[in-house]
């Protein structure tokens, strides 16, 4: 009897350690084998062009879905919902897990990238950077080129979906504030969460078809039109060319890119729920009308900065402006010109709008345009109670009350956001790094956006030159930002393990 009652505490103990992985590598299976299939369009495209590379997509494509499906078959379990600290752990796994799958093509094709530029540059198109380490775009194989555009535009679907259905009930850094969005059913969005990431998936794919569409009539090849439709609607920036859109040299293009970064940086809840007839729904959300009002006066200061100070014409100086400054702000990372060079004023606004991002809920980073309204909202009411002590002053985001908990998130994420930017600076400066390259690459991983400034990777150049360990360093920035940051630092925790 002693022995049983001693025995029962450590079996309590023990379970509380014990945590159930089956759902968490059932999806996981799942997503491999959706991976392994999409390596088949490259192969195709390899195959067409008489490339070899055709039989690495193809053997790549095997493996990984042998170890897709085996993974999925393995882990079949009797159904039921994720726990939160299962979504804490399939969210860090299935990104680190499909971008060591993603990074074999890179790896074995014949541009012979080591595995750690294969990682980087995998890593770099499922998070939505757009930072790389190929040079010779011009020349590199099809295969590898739509291979990058898929990875991009799978990433930007997988960030819209967690946006939805996993970072609101894992209340990372604000965004329990969504959660209404797919469980409130008066609402005209449709009721479950599942639901509502099909209809968006299909919005996805549709809006990917109409600038596929216009890329082609503005002047591009069936092939570009494609992959950067694939690229824009994603805020990813991969290109097919060294020069990034600048090579078609086509205002048309040009501004038809501005336009696809700008509708892939705004939430795509609104545009369901404008297509269910709320036509007012974009037009009403006061995060859409800040990211806009900003990015528009961006666009105005950087034109008339252009044109009086550096006597570029108008025409152009709004071109410019317009292109590379959405680009940034989005974190897409497609460029016409050679931003760093544009004098005092232009460095330093493309260096502060690398934070920003777009709208919560789009397939943009950083740190999203409603965390910055929370915090306004916060502060004009701690303005109101210094200047009346005895008031009753409640902050609101789009027209709602914000509670305590929501400010409380969104202080920890700044908190954590900036704290982790300049770790992540410090450590590319131990590394070697010059300060502006070190703290533009730190901003630009972390945030996802894609070009750095200074010599090494600027918007003209990659980062294939730097240290291997700065290239694992700017990869975990960009996990840490693309997955809010919290969604990975939990994981790191005595208490999360504790159960």
């Amino acid at each position: 009897m002693r022995f049983g009652h001693q025995r029962q505490p450590l079996v309590l103990v023990a379970h509380r350690f014990l945590m159930d992985f089956r759902p968490v590598f059932l999806v996981i299976g799942i997503l491999l084998s959706t991976l392994a299939l999409m390596m088949i369009v490259p192969a195709v495209f390899d195959l067409m062009s008489e490339h070899p590379d055709w039989e690495v997509f193809m053997v790549s494509g095997g493996v990984t879905l042998f170890v897709g499906v085996a993974t999925a078959l393995a882990s079949r379990t009797g159904g039921g919902r994720l726990s939160v600290r299962q979504a804490f752990i399939m969210t860090t796994l299935s990104w680190l897990v499909l971008t060591v799958f993603a990074a074999l093509p890179f790896r074995f094709s014949e541009l012979e990238l080591s595995f750690t530029d294969a990682f980087f540059e995998a890593m770099s198109g499922l998070t939505t950077t757009g930072s790389t380490v190929i040079t010779g775009l011009d020349h590199a194989p099809p295969g590898i080129l739509i291979w990058r555009a898929i990875l991009q535009w799978l990433g930007g679907i997988g960030i819209i979906v967690m946006a939805i259905a996993i970072l609101p009930l894992l209340r990372v850094g604000g965004m329990q504030l969504f959660r209404m969005e797919s469980s409130d059913q008066s609402e005209k969005a449709l009721p479950r969460a599942a639901q509502i990431a099909s209809a968006i998936g299909v919005i996805y794919v549709g809006l990917t078809g109409i600038w596929a569409l216009g890329y082609w009539l503005a002047g591009m090849s069936g092939f570009n039109a494609l992959a950067h439709s694939m690229t824009t609607i994603a805020t990813g920036g991969f290109s097919t060319s060294d020069q990034s859109i600048g090579y078609f040299n086509s205002p048309l293009i040009d501004y038809w890119a501005a336009a696809g970064m700008l509708v892939g940086a705004l939430p795509f809840i609104v545009y369901l729920k404008t297509l269910q007839g709320d036509w007012r729904a974009l037009a009403a959300d006061t995060q859409v009308q800040w990211f806009l009002s900003l990015v528009a006066l961006l666009i105005l200061a950087t034109t008339g900065w252009l044109w009086l100070e550096n006597n570029i014409a108008f025409e152009d100086a709004a071109r410019l402006a317009t292109v590379n400054l959405i680009s940034i702000i989005t974190g897409t990372g497609y460029v016409t010109d050679d931003f760093g060079m544009w004098g005092s004023f232009a460095l330093p606004i493309f260096f502060f709008i690398m934070f920003v991002g777009g709208c919560a809920g789009s397939t943009t980073c950083g740190i999203k345009v409603f965390r910055f309204q929370v915090l306004y909202a916060s502060a004009r009411t701690q303005v109101h109670h210094l200047l009346q002590p005895h008031g009753v002053f409640i902050p609101y985001y789009n027209h709602q009350p914000i509670s305590d908990e929501v400010i409380t998130s969104v202080l920890s994420f700044f908190f954590m956001w900036f704290f982790a930017f300049s770790l992540l600076a410090l450590g590319l400066g131990f590394l070697g790094l010059d300060f502006l390259t070190a703290f533009s690459s730190a901003a630009t991983s972390i945030a996802n956006v894609g070009p750095a400034l200074g010599p090494i990777a600027g918007p003209e150049g990659t980062f294939k030159t730097m240290p291997d360990e700065a290239k694992w360093l700017l990869s975990g920035g960009m996990l840490l930002g693309r997955l809010e940051l919290f969604a990975v630092i939990v994981l790191f925790t005595r208490n999360f393990w504790r159960g």
